[in-house]
């Protein structure tokens, strides 16, 4: 199942160490198969509050999201943007091409009356 990386960088900016991260993140991610699916687009907010921006990075799944992220090559270009820019990050696993929220739906239920 593929696996998603998110970053809600709650106080974006840029500077030299910023845009040395985003010149040097692509290769990090390469040996993993990690591709951008957002990035640094503009976020529209339809329900609370949102400050900053996302960053969504897709993966094969879980074990090469969290491979990328202990990387020796992206530790090492990571304070580049932590020393910098307020976040979080976080790993999600994705839901397969046959997912029904249905089937989560009663699941839930059945736990539920346990």
């Amino acid at each position: 199942m593929p696996a998603f990386a998110l970053a809600h960088l709650r106080t974006p900016q840029l500077n030299d160490d910023v845009l040395e991260y985003i010149d040097r993140i692509q290769a990090t991610l390469d040996p993993y198969q990690g591709k951008f699916r957002v990035h640094g687009a503009e976020v529209e907010v339809l329900e609370g509050d949102w400050p900053g921006t996302v960053v969504i990075v897709e993966f094969p799944d879980v074990e090469r999201a969290r491979a990328w992220y202990a990387s020796p090559e992206y530790q090492e270009i990571l304070p580049l943007r932590a020393r910098h820019i307020e976040g979080s990050t976080l790993i999600v696993e994705g839901v397969g091409p046959d997912y029904d929220p249905r089937r989560t739906a009663a699941r839930l239920r059945e736990a539920a009356a346990g």
